[in-house]
């Protein structure tokens, strides 16, 4: 649960970076082609990688954002933390799948966000992202709408370098 909540924290900062009071707490640090590295300088220091998908289905349903990060939080020394906004709330006990070529990834959800269990699953994700070329996320919203929402991959290695080396100690 500390997860999903740390996870929370860290999507809010990040719809917030438009903002002109979050502007200097949140910033982009540098984009690399489909992914973008950001940190936070507030307490506690976090920086992340995000994407948002190149295609979702159904085309005309309303949804909110829809983005995917994988974060760093030096102080609780966490790598690699995989969050998700899917646009909608889901069910209580919901899951959602990531599928990149043959390899399938369970996430949980809580309110509209999809998280990984175990780190070592993460570790698993993140490695697979790097060795692929898209990533497939399905899910079901509360009222019962299927979605799929495919990520490009291009530039997740070189942002995951960049968000280690400004989040580094």
């Amino acid at each position: 649960m500390h997860r999903a909540v740390r996870a929370v924290s860290i999507v809010t900062a990040a719809m917030l970076v438009m903002m002109p009071a979050w502007a200097q707490e949140v910033k982009l640090v540098e984009a690399f082609r489909d992914w973008s590295a950001y940190a936070a300088s507030g307490n506690p220091k976090v920086c992340f990688a995000v994407s948002k998908p190149t295609s979702s289905s159904p085309k005309n349903v309303k949804r909110g954002p829809i983005l995917f990060y994988i974060s760093q939080w030096p102080e609780d020394k966490v790598v690699n933390e995989i969050s998700v906004k899917m646009g909608y709330p889901f069910s209580e006990g919901a899951k959602t799948t990531i599928t990149i070529g043959s390899a399938k990834f369970e996430l949980f959800t809580k309110g509209e966000g999809a998280f990984v269990e175990k780190p070592e699953e993460e570790t698993k994700l993140v490695e697979a992202m790097k060795a692929g070329n898209t990533m497939k996320i399905e899910g079901m919203s509360e009222r019962g709408t299927k979605t799929s929402d495919v990520y490009s991959l291009l530039g997740i290695s070189d942002a995951l370098a960049r968000v280690a080396k400004d989040c580094s100690g």
